[in-house]
């Protein structure tokens, strides 16, 4: 840890350029290094400075580096900025009462950089490294993926029980939540990932009924019909296009459909993306799709932290975590989202 009056060297990714298709290389997204007083004489008032542990490396964050702003989550991010994500970080010095050197702290906002200096309000909240939880459960299971898929299938779809279910990306960060939560509902649930080791995985760790590899079904609709014999009563959707398209010939009268993410068309310009033809199946089945953002359920999230936190300690909810080593890694670490490459949720280790 940085020592209380040094000047450090600390490493930072900016957005250089914009990548509106495809996945950013180190054209769109660069290293630099800034040169950042972690002295306390030179911290504001109620501003805490960080050495940053672990970062959340999260889909949400390739539709800012567009360019664009066509109806997706936040504006994107300006060019020379530091690009920001949820992390942990140790506190090295503070100027607010509510924190003290050596506290954990959990943001959302953490600049990807191994130090920064930030106003103490938009901490999150303190965590209690004797609590017996992990800190990477604080960026998964109770972090940015476990509240996505909380929100979808506890505040959004509300299964009742043997109700079918069906998961997309079924062993990534959102979906390996979202298929135990529905089977601790007593549904059905059956998934889809993009190789057969996430198979395996979504089925061994995570208690998945059944999974199936897309990337090995030339019809998805053939698929869905071995799958779903008896209909499709909840879909949570993180996957959009073809997929989606596929499973609204199978949904159920008055079937819920929580969208919180399309990472398949994420890489495309909005009028290159798959459309879907079938929509007119919303009328006649009466189905409801719902498409929402975790930052609109923040009024839920004791609740929620109360129910996984409890879940977490009676052992009902397993997690995977591609770990990444050294804030250099991101790049990687981000491209490995859009490809089968990794399962589970990715996070970055920068200081131990």
């Amino acid at each position: 840890m940085a020592t209380k009056a040094t000047v450090v060297e600390s490493k930072e990714w900016y957005m250089a350029a914009y990548a509106p298709q495809g996945v950013p290389t180190n054209h769109h997204l660069r290293l630099r290094t800034v040169p950042l007083s972690l002295a306390a004489d030179s911290i504001p008032d109620r501003h805490v400075a960080i050495e940053t542990m672990l970062i959340s490396v999260d889909p949400y964050l390739r539709t800012r580096m567009t360019g664009l702003q066509d109806g997706l989550y936040f504006p994107p991010f300006s060019l020379g900025q530091v690009i920001p994500a949820f992390g942990i970080g140790r506190v090295i010095h503070s100027k607010d009462d509510r924190y003290k050197e050596n506290d954990i702290v959990l943001n959302a906002f953490f600049p990807i950089a191994e130090y920064c200096v930030i106003p103490a309000d938009s901490l999150i909240r303190k965590i209690d490294p004797e609590a017996g939880i992990s800190l990477t459960d604080y960026l998964s299971c109770l972090g940015v993926p476990g509240f996505a898929a909380w929100v979808g299938i506890e505040a959004l779809a509300d299964p009742k029980p043997d109700s079918n279910v069906f998961i997309s990306a079924a062993a990534g960060g959102v979906g390996m939540f979202a298929g135990q939560l529905a089977k601790l509902r007593g549904c059905r649930v059956i998934g889809s990932t993009g190789s057969d080791d996430k198979v395996k995985l979504a089925k061994e760790k995570f208690g998945y009924d059944d999974v199936f590899n897309y990337n090995k079904e030339t019809d998805f609709n053939a698929a869905l019909s071995k799958y779903f014999p008896d209909g499709i009563d909840v879909y949570l959707d993180n996957v959009g296009g073809k997929m989606l398209e596929a499973v609204l010939n199978h949904v159920n009268t008055h079937a819920r459909i929580p969208v919180c993410g399309m990472i398949s068309q994420y890489n495309q310009i909005w009028t290159e993306r798959e459309g879907v033809r079938n929509l007119l199946n919303i009328v006649g089945k009466e189905v409801r799709i719902e498409g929402y953002l975790i930052g609109s359920y923040l009024d839920r999230f004791a609740d929620f932290s109360k129910e996984m936190e409890s879940y977490l300690k009676q052992g009902k909810i397993s997690s995977n975590n591609k770990i990444y080593c050294g804030i250099e890694s991101f790049l990687e670490s981000i491209g490995s989202l859009f490809s089968s490459s990794n399962d589970g949720k990715v996070i970055i280790q920068i200081k131990s």
